[in-house]
């Protein structure tokens, strides 16, 4: 038997299996159930049924994470100092500015936290149980064990229990075994324990599993963490979460400014007293200045970066419909290389469509039909109708259903008025169903569906017959199709045959299932490829269906394929070698792909992976960046990912990869404004202590004035900053790159000598001229409007400034705005002016330190467009 025809039986099953209509009630056999108090009782010995996740941090394990940062504890320090030493208000300021990131962490936290906590409240399944004799429906973490649980068609299973009772029960166990076909379940009456998931005709049913047909009565034998699922969970909860390259990155430079910045502190306070003749006050100015420099050379706009960028970048990707659990995720999906994806619900619909009719050798392709079906195409679909339930569960009926009231409501073929007089379930023998109606003048009519060769032996078909239908069969799988074989008969008003294939049936014809590629797959694919990111599907359907739809979807040569049992016989030495060029992995078990993403990881890929059962867990926890399906997935793989796929939408990670590129973008943006606005802030905060009649230009007041044009710069304008026009058509960055590169380091040093040189300048201009404190003021001021050039400058490092402002950024204009309100607040009012250390100033002393500040870096913009020229050459 070909792979392709072995497709189309196990992927009958589900349809072959149909159960009675919901009129057919399961006798409870004298279970009565547990009482109210006993169930109480074992709810507080054995704990509600949840499965176990990582435990929430609390408020204060939170804050005392943000203060350990170098950054918040030289903060907390300088402004300790200042209370030690009486300046109250100075004090308050730094504090205050702790505080306002303190809380911006922490209001995150809490959101991301009530996020998942929401989605897991959404996936928990509730459950029929009978208590005191009685059906009562509970939420399913009140299921304890000893419940009786009554299960019916399209019901969760919510804890591991014994089948007792059932009626042509089959189960969906695919979340634990990765096999799509359900698996038929046969009641025990002595059973008190489960063996492994996976088999036909046994009595174990397990917790997040799903009825697919029929109905039961189960006794539950384990709840929570002692269920299946709850052991995988606990599993994955003990692997600990890698920390991203930023970062690391991001500590290093942490812990190199620190030891600057404590040490030229340290250099500053001995060298000011020791030029000035020491004393008590002169000591105490050195430690102002040193508290200064120490600010100026410790930029903690490092962390707040970090924490405001992925923070807010988390919730712009979560309006693409994607959840983000691990907040510093968000940057590695800028540097993602490969895309592993499931093919059913993420590249597909997950919705079952009837694409082709076979009748007579002759195929009917249904796709842009909507309305006159040829005659002898008829019978076939009303056949197929009559062997389903009327209000189904299973995709493929209900796909029957949607093309009957599409093609047939207007025809004698559908018969809502006929009764239902016999079922024939499908059994292990025979791998179909039949129905017999009650019709027009008493006339019985039987309809049968089911696996190909299955209803060919009910038909008594000859051995040409099989092989011509199992030929066909095989056509419409090789097109990525599910098949069902049609058979229709009467008997008149004579009694029925007793067993199934006693029945007198002609075979009617073939129906090809399709589940359809998401609209927005194709085009998402082709971003991926343009962006230099492969795409590699990995599925447990078969060869010829992945295939199909990888040619749809647009995949990059999906003629090379390996199939789960190939990937068994290579070692992983072979595995490496081929893994660089093949995009399709069919019939892989969860267990497999979990070496797939070891090999991706060995050949130095950054990997994200898709996934949404429990033994996805292990190859989610082991991708750079794990993604749960939020849709369909359990609360293992969720609690296992960095990311939740909402909408299981493809296209909804290619645009968290485009969001990903696009904060690296805006963080390097970001960093290398620090850089450049450091630099002049920290020589004029070290200048004045070597040379003996300058005075002190920054004191930390200034500093801490300074940091709040730094802060919402960083964290507001470059964070709101649109993505450049070629995010997504350059490689994914190298996972060694280093957060600057020489070039970009280079370049913001400049930009800060710059803003520095057109400080001193102006301090050069009038220190003759002016009082100690005016001079402070002009130098503060031409300070301030060169960090607003800079700013400018930065938001895009292709575009020009006059090109920048034509791209929308709100929150620009709101920091602007505000720097402007508030600096001239500090030179015009009398009391700010005492506590900046200021002095008056005139027009034309104004006008020359904004017109320094404005002329500082005209030269960057020159260089922009001098690289445009050369770009267009």
């Amino acid at each position: 038997m070909t792979p392709e025809e072995t497709n189309g039986r196990a992927s009958d099953r589900s349809s072959a299996s149909s159960t009675r209509q919901g009129t057919i009630a399961l006798d409870l056999g004298g279970f009565s159930g547990l009482s109210a108090d006993e169930a109480a009782a074992r709810l507080v010995l054995d704990g509600p049924n949840e499965l176990p996740y990582q435990k929430k941090r609390g408020l204060v394990a939170v804050a005392l994470e943000v203060v350990r940062e170098p950054m918040f504890l030289l903060l907390v320090a300088a402004g300790s100092l200042y209370l030690l030493m009486g300046d109250l208000a100075d004090a308050l300021m730094l504090f205050g500015f702790v505080f306002v990131v303190m809380t911006i962490t922490i209001i995150q936290e809490r959101r991301t936290e009530r996020a998942i906590d929401a989605l897991r409240d959404l996936s928990s399944p509730r459950a029929l149980v009978v208590r005191n004799g009685v059906h009562k429906r509970i939420p399913g973490r009140e299921v304890v064990n000893g419940d009786v649980l009554v299960l019916s068609e399209g019901d969760r299973v919510p804890a591991d229990a014994v089948l007792r009772r059932g009626i042509n029960l089959t189960v969906d166990e695919s979340l634990l075994t990765g096999e799509s076909v359900p698996v038929r379940k046969t009641p025990s009456s002595v059973a008190q324990s489960l063996g492994r998931p996976g088999g036909d005709d046994l009595p174990h049913l397990f917790s997040g599993t799903l009825v697919s047909s029929g109905q039961g009565i189960a006794e539950v034998v384990g709840t929570g963490g002692r269920t299946e699922l709850g052991k995988i969970g606990k599993a994955v909860q003990r692997v600990a979460p890698e920390s991203t390259p930023l970062q690391r990155e991001t500590g290093r430079l942490v812990r190199l400014f620190a030891l600057a910045g404590l040490t030229a502190c340290t250099l500053v306070v001995v060298a000011y007293a020791l030029t000035r003749g020491g004393g008590a006050a002169v000591w105490k100015e050195g430690l102002l200045a040193g508290v200064a420099l120490a600010m100026a050379t410790l930029p903690e706009e490092f962390p707040v970066v970090l924490i405001v960028f992925l923070a807010l970048g988390a919730w712009r990707i979560s309006r693409h419909h994607v959840l983000t659990r691990r907040i510093p995720a968000v940057e590695t999906l800028g540097a993602a290389t490969v895309l592993c994806v499931d093919k059913t619900g993420t590249l597909t619909l997950n919705q079952m469509t009837l694409k082709r009719l076979l009748v007579g050798g002759r195929s009917l392709d249904l796709t842009p039909l909507t309305k006159d079906l040829p005659e002898e195409s008829h019978a076939l679909i009303e056949s197929a109708i009559l062997a389903s339930k009327r209000d189904p569960f299973d995709p493929m009926e209900r796909a029957l259903h949607e093309t009957g009231d599409r093609l047939l409501r207007q025809t004698e073929h559908l018969h809502p008025e006929w009764s239902l007089v016999h079922e024939y379930p499908m059994a292990p023998a025979l791998l179909c169903v039949s129905q017999a109606w009650r019709g027009e003048g008493n006339e019985i009519v039987i309809a049968s569906k089911g696996a190909p060769e299955a209803v060919a032996d009910l038909c008594h078909m000859s051995e040409e017959q099989r092989a011509e239908t199992a030929r066909a069969a095989a056509g419409l799988a090789a097109d990525g199709l599910r098949v069902l074989g049609v058979a229709r008969g009467k008997t008149g008003t004579a009694r029925l045959p007793d067993e199934h294939h006693g029945l007198d049936a002609e075979f009617v014809g073939l129906l090809g299932f399709e589940d359809p590629l998401r609209p927005t797959a194709p085009a998402a694919i082709r971003e991926c490829r343009t962006a230099g990111i492969r795409v590699v599907m990995i599925t447990g359907d078969y060869p010829a269906t992945a295939q199909s739809i990888a040619r749809q979807a647009g995949l990059a040569d999906p003629t090379k394929v390996v199939t789960g049992p190939e990937l068994d016989g290579m070692s992983d030495e072979k595995l490496a070698a081929r893994i660089g060029d093949v995009q399709i992995f069919a019939r892989v078990v969860p267990e497999q792909k979990l070496r797939i993403v070891k090999a991706l990881r060995a050949n130095s890929d950054i990997v994200a992976m898709t996934g949404d059962g429990v033994n996805d867990a292990p190859a989610l926890k082991a991708a750079h960046i794990g993604i749960a399906m939020g849709g369909r997935g359990t609360d293992v793989a969720r609690e296992a990912s960095a990311l939740v796929l909402l909408d299981d939408d493809f296209s909804s990670i290619v645009a968290a990869v485009r969001m990903g590129r696009r904060i690296f973008d805006n963080i390097k943006k970001a960093i290398a404004f620090i850089f450049a606005a450091h630099v002049p802030i920290a020589g004029l905060s070290i200048l004045p202590v070597f040379i003996p009649d300058w005075p002190l230009l920054l004191l930390p007041v200034h500093i801490v004035f300074l940091e709040m044009v730094i802060d919402p710069s960083c964290s507001l304008v470059f964070e709101a900053e649109p993505a450049e026009d070629d995010v997504m058509r350059r490689p994914p960055r190298n996972p060694e790159e280093r957060l600057f590169s020489m070039s970009a380091i280079g370049l913001a040093l400049l930009q800060g000598l710059s803003v520095l040189a057109a400080s001193l300048g102006v301090f050069f201009m009038s220190w003759k001229t002016h009082a100690p404190n005016a001079v402070r003021a002009l130098t503060f001021t031409t300070l301030v409007a060169a960090f607003i050039v800079v700013i400018l400058a930065n938001r895009s490092w292709a575009r020009t400034i006059v090109g920048g402002l034509r791209v929308p950024n709100s929150a620009l204009w709101w920091v602007l705005g505000g720097t402007v309100f508030f600096l001239a607040f500090v030179l015009m009012n009398p009391f700010a002016r005492r506590l900046f250390h200021f002095a008056p100033l005139h027009g034309g002393d104004l006008a020359l330190s904004i017109g320094a500040g404005l002329a500082c870096v005209l030269w960057f913009e020159l260089l922009k467009l001098g690289r445009r020229s050369a770009a267009s050459w």
